[in-house]
């Protein structure tokens, strides 16, 4: 995937290097050389180049409110994906793809090679101690998939510190490779698990398999130690939600026809599934159901949520056979989630007045007597909260930037007030990203991630009653790769209305000159809440080493800067998020960190929409442009309420069946809006077996485009045929999609020369 896994969000959401030394290296002045000598035999000759792909035109009119749109390429969608003429346009648009950049494919080819180069290929995850073993996760040379292993813990019986490292050495116990996945891919040309779930007594596995990219699971359990196989799969409409209830009991989610996670069902070990239990079904096709373990194990959380309100129920793991218990009551406009320690539920709750969040506490046995631990606070954002027999773990947001912090708790049985006197954890970048990592719960132990635009990814252990972090893991970067010659800031472009925009800044300092010269990639989101924080990308160093400077967008529709953030970018709003990006181009221009004739913009999903909407409104603003998996068509998805997420969404973006939404998201939605203009160079990607966004969306975009667009800008089209929303699942196959992409924004700022050593 490009940049951000990101995507329209399916209500059920990768470290390397090489084994050679690269021989290709860069002057300091390598982005004047590269301009000087691009390399003219590598682009083809018009007269060369295939026909480009003309899709027929069939006429299709829709009608609401007296308005009468036309789409001639609504024939495109085939929801089988198995209509011939539909899949030999989509053939050919690949072929047609393939020969333009038949020219660049040693460029791309290079690109691939250094990209992976950087990745250590035989490596281990920071192993995660779970009662008596390490769990983790082992890569093994030219392997596309992960090992899932674990080895015994010798002294079990001593409390977790921060200095715990796992037995090595011809004395240590053995590793025991309970699954690899290199060998269930074998089969297939995809191949995902979105779930591994160990029991809690260790014996067995259970996990959820995808092997299409259509995000539908079969479920396996399996004998830990023989990997032999526990009853027969679960199959039909599974999620990736999937918990042990106890050590003889699953609950997991299944969704409906239209890909909605709407039951939530109870599986006893050794019983067919067709005798599973219903725990709950939801008939409102706004809301889909979410499954969570507290971090006690003691109960599951099941939530069923619409985009502005979300209840919970708890099961207790120890008496699955009860069935749920409300813990907190359907109210419109209220959203909750829950966590559980020794006799209190712990409940994060917004609303419109606390619109940041709010803490409470409430005793197990009287759910009613609610106590507020930490109040609302305007400024900071209650993101999420990680619970431990004695601490509290508060993940936070402070003027766009995460944070943690740690309380103590009063012992278990105490009667729970105001938290005070909490202590943050230090961060050194001047932007950066933390997540927060499983930990164990009967600890002292905090295990998190961070990571800067220039930093790798990093796991910490964080002893919560000495303040002392311990580095467990940081990813190998291969290649010569010297994190300080890179140059992190944060910069704050000024939208339409004054709103002040961060945006996230790298580039390497002996390469870039900031005096307009200087090739930038600028990438967007701005939806759905999700903040798009600035993380270390390995493949993003292929650009910053040939002199491009990279940028972050943090535009209104996400959630960086909190709950209002996000509430002024939706629904009646939403033009807010493709003014603000197109504010932070400008500022970007006016502070020669590029020119427009250097600027490429970058998004993917709902990034892809804001891609198509800035292309129609300021084409002439960017040199190039990348929509991955783009949801493009607004208004014909949103009308259609047999698209999967789309009645989840009409909390989001508006329900269209309306006038002033139908009139609003018209205004914007990038296949109704693409003219008569020129445009910059694009390339589109699509998944065939994409659950989130149709292939059509963009099958569609680009023939309009292709229809009406006025120039001879590149127009491109990649479609995987055996894929879905997040492109191929390999992880070395992953990179040839960033290699393609870079190559073709190279392409199209005519920087195709490189110095050979």
């Amino acid at each position: 995937m490009i940049e951000s896994c990101v995507g329209r969000p399916l209500i059920l959401v990768l470290g390397s290097s090489t084994r050679a030394n690269l021989s290709i290296r860069f002057h300091s002045k390598v982005s004047s050389v590269l301009s000087q000598r691009a390399m003219a035999k590598t682009t083809p000759s018009p007269s060369l180049s295939p026909p480009t792909p003309t899709p027929k035109k069939v006429r299709h009119e829709m009608e609401l409110f007296g308005d009468v749109r036309v789409d001639n390429y609504y024939w495109l969608r085939d929801d089988s994906r198995s209509n011939p003429e539909l899949l030999s346009y989509l053939h050919q648009e690949n072929a047609y793809t393939d020969s333009i950049m038949s020219g660049t494919k040693q460029l791309e080819d290079h690109i691939y090679t250094e990209i992976r180069g950087r990745i250590k290929e035989d490596d281990i995850s920071a192993p995660m101690r779970r009662g008596s073993y390490f769990y983790y996760t082992r890569n093994l040379e030219g392997k596309e998939y992960v090992q899932h292993c674990r080895c015994y813990v010798p002294t079990s019986g001593v409390p977790t510190s921060v200095y715990d490292t796992m037995p090595t050495g011809p004395d240590a116990p053995s590793e025991h490779i309970i699954l690899d996945e290199n060998v269930k891919a074998l089969e297939h040309t995809y191949y995902s698990i979105g779930a591994f779930k160990v029991s809690p007594n260790n014996k067995l596995v259970a996990y959820a398999e995808d092997t299409k990219g259509d995000e539908i699971y079969t479920v396996y359990i399996i004998d830990a130690e023989s990997g032999v196989l526990v009853g027969k799969p679960l199959v039909g409409s599974i999620t990736s939600y999937l918990e042990w209830a106890g050590d003889e009991a699953l609950v997991y989610v299944t969704m409906d026809d239209i890909l909605r996670p709407d039951k939530v069902w109870l599986h006893k070990l050794g019983t067919d599934q067709l005798d599973n239990s219903c725990l709950y079904h939801e008939n409102d096709e706004t809301f889909s159901l979410d499954l969570q373990a507290s971090e006690s194990k003691k109960y599951l959380f099941i939530a069923s949520e619409s985009k502005i309100t979300r209840f919970v129920f708890y099961l207790d793991t120890s008496k699955p056979e009860n069935g749920l218990v409300v813990l907190t009551a359907r109210v419109t406009g209220i959203d909750t989630s829950a966590s559980h320690r020794g006799n209190h539920f712990f409940i994060k709750r917004r609303s419109d007045e606390c619109f940041n969040s709010e803490l409470l506490a409430c005793p197990v046995e009287n759910i009613a007597a609610t106590t507020v631990l930490l109040p609302h606070r305007p400024s900071i954002k209650l993101q999420d909260i990680q619970l431990f027999t004695d601490h509290l773990a508060v993940h936070e947001r402070e003027n766009g930037l995460p944070r943690i912090t740690v309380y103590r708790l009063p012992s278990v049985g105490e009667p729970l007030e105001r938290l005070q006197g909490g202590f943050a954890v230090d961060f050194i970048d001047p932007v950066y990203s933390v997540d927060q990592l499983e930990s164990e719960f009967e600890s002292g132990v905090l295990r998190f991630s961070y990571s800067s635009m220039r930093t790798p990814p990093s796991v910490y252990d964080y002893d919560m009653d000495t303040g002392i972090s311990v580095l467990k893991k940081i990813e190998t970067v291969l290649g010569g790769f010297d994190a300080s010659n890179y140059v992190t800031e944060r910069q704050w472009a000024t939208a339409s209305d004054g709103t002040q925009i961060p945006i996230s800044i790298i580039y390497q300092k002996s390469l870039v000159k900031l005096d307009s010269s200087d090739p930038l990639l600028l990438y967007g989101y701005g939806s759905y809440e999700i903040c798009i924080d600035p993380t270390f990308k390995a493949s993003r160093f292929s650009l910053l080493d040939r002199g491009f400077i990279y940028a972050i967008a943090h535009i209104r529709g996400g959630g960086e800067m909190g709950r209002q953030w996000y509430e002024n970018g939706k629904l009646l709003k939403k033009k807010n998020t493709f003014t603000d990006f197109i504010a932070c181009a400008e500022y970007l221009i006016d502070k020669k960190y590029c020119s427009k004739e250097k600027l490429c913009i970058n998004g993917r999903s709902a990034g892809g929409l804001l891609i198509g909407a800035v292309i129609n409104m300021r084409p002439n603003l960017f040199k190039a442009a990348v929509a991955g998996v783009p949801f493009v068509d607004v208004v014909t998805t949103m009308l259609d309420p047999t698209i999967p997420l789309t009645t989840s969404e009409w909390e989001e973006w508006g329900d269209p069946r309306q006038e002033e939404f139908y009139s609003y998201m018209k205004s914007y939605s990038p296949v109704d809006n693409v003219k008569a203009q020129n445009y910059p160079d694009i390339l589109v990607t699509a998944g065939l077996n994409d659950p989130r966004v149709m292939y059509s969306e963009p099958a569609k975009f680009v023939a309009k485009l292709r229809e009406m667009k006025t120039n001879d800008n590149l127009l491109l089209f990649k479609c995987e045929m055996g894929a879905g929303h997040f492109s191929k699942s390999g992880r070395f196959e992953k990179l040839q999609e960033d290699a393609f992409t870079y190559t073709f924004i190279l392409k199209a700022l005519n920087m195709l020369g490189y110095e050979q050593q």
